[in-house]
């Protein structure tokens, strides 16, 4: 089923389901491996990567936002 779908529309169903999940399940394991060893660089580095990928999901919505306004 997965081939009968055209190429754009795969890309927008893996970013915008894809993205989400994997930025919420980064943040998570850094959340739960930094409960278990206290803060370090891979926890930070999970944390952070989380975080940015929420942000540039984020900035994309607002940045076609604006488009669409003007």
């Amino acid at each position: 089923m997965w081939l009968f779908l055209t190429r754009r529309l795969r890309m927008w169903l893996l970013l915008s389901v894809g993205a989400p999940l994997l930025a919420k399940l980064l943040q998570r394991v850094g959340d739960s491996l930094e409960r278990r060893t206290g803060r370090t660089t891979l926890t930070k580095a999970l944390r952070q990567g989380g975080q940015f990928i929420d942000s540039r999901r984020r900035g994309a919505r607002r940045e076609a936002r604006r488009a669409g306004r003007r």
